[in-house]
């Protein structure tokens, strides 16, 4: 299986995590890069239903790892029994979301397997037969080029929103589920988990936003929010900002989105008066569509754009909420 592609299943209260799809779609279209198989692994107690539900995508195998020392997550369960499945299967790639669990857990197990792991890449390219992949460094100042060297497994993260949930390919048929037996015994855990963490804990997740109206330094003083929150009323959007805005102290910082706030891919993204700065495209790359409204003709965000406005938000904003509630009264 030297060129086959292993994509770690992550699930929470008994779901599977939307990075979950964004790393199975990595995952394929890896497996198609390199020529070779893709495979799901699935650590966990009771999850027979999740292994079906990953089984309808076009996946060779489904394999799991049922134990009730698996049932809540630790660094510890998690890294024994997933590098025995790693060293029973030798795959070239294994295939992770850069989660917070990824985060914890994954460099411990690339460390005890002597490897190496490319972590919260945006992506990758080929040149010739060589695969390179790509993360950014310095708070995304910089482009790193990332090659992985010696013999696989080779472990690499990818950044959430560098591939698309919804280009998961599904199968024609129900990929085979396989039970893996783990030799790991409760001795080997040496912690308990406590309470989860949660990145937003005042009020609302952004990275499940459908609709987001993003306001930035253009917004120009607080109080001007307001029309904003309307438009994002009239939408039924969450409200979002840059960096500038949240350290201001004009919303909370769990409305930030970019690079040291929350990454987003709502399928529609309003930005208004948001000039670009790489940290801020970072966290909103995913974005299905890009409307950009900003009075400089030259800003970065309309690079980014899928349209873009040239003008004064503060006249546009208004006039674009009333066809809006216009829109939806008829």
């Amino acid at each position: 299986m030297a060129e086959s592609v292993l994509v770690f299943a992550e699930h929470q209260a008994g779901k599977l995590s939307r990075p979950t799809w964004e790393a199975m779609a990595a995952g394929q279209q890896l497996a198609q890069q390199v020529g070779g198989s893709v495979s799901a692994v699935l650590l966990g107690h009771q999850i027979a239903p999740l292994a079906s539900e990953l089984a309808a995508l076009e996946l060779q195998e489904v394999q799991c790892v049922d134990s009730p020392l698996l049932a809540d997550y630790t660094a510890d369960g998690y890294t024994y029994a997933l590098r025995e499945v790693v060293q029973q299967q030798q795959p070239r790639f294994v295939v992770f979301s850069h989660t917070y669990m990824v985060r914890d857990f994954v460099p411990k197990l690339a460390t005890s397997l002597r490897h190496a792991l490319v972590s919260d890449c945006l992506g990758y390219r080929c040149e010739g037969e060589r695969l390179i992949f790509v993360r950014q460094v310095f708070q995304g100042k910089f482009v790193a080029d990332v090659e992985f060297a010696g013999e696989p497994p080779h472990f690499v993260s990818f950044q959430a929103a560098a591939f698309r949930e919804d280009s998961v390919r599904r199968g024609t048929a129900s990929a085979k589920i396989t039970s893996l037996p783990t030799t790991f015994s409760a001795e080997t855990i040496r912690t308990s988990p406590g309470e989860r963490f949660r990145e937003a804990k005042q009020a609302v997740d952004l990275s499940q936003a459908e609709i987001i109206v993003a306001v930035g330094r253009g917004i120009k003083a607080p109080e001007n929010l307001e029309l904003a929150k309307k438009l994002a009323e009239a939408l039924g959007a969450e409200i979002g900002a840059s960096r500038p805005i949240c350290d201001s102290g004009w919303l909370p910082m769990d409305r930030q989105v970019g690079s040291s706030g929350q990454t987003v891919a709502p399928k529609l993204y309003i930005a208004l008066g948001i000039s670009g700065a790489i940290q801020h495209m970072v966290g909103m790359k995913g974005s299905h569509t890009v409307v950009a409204i900003n009075k400089d003709k030259e800003a970065p965000i309309f690079e980014a754009a899928t349209y873009g406005i040239v003008g004064d938000l503060f006249e546009i904003v208004p006039a674009l909420t009333e066809e809006i509630k216009k829109l939806k009264a008829s």
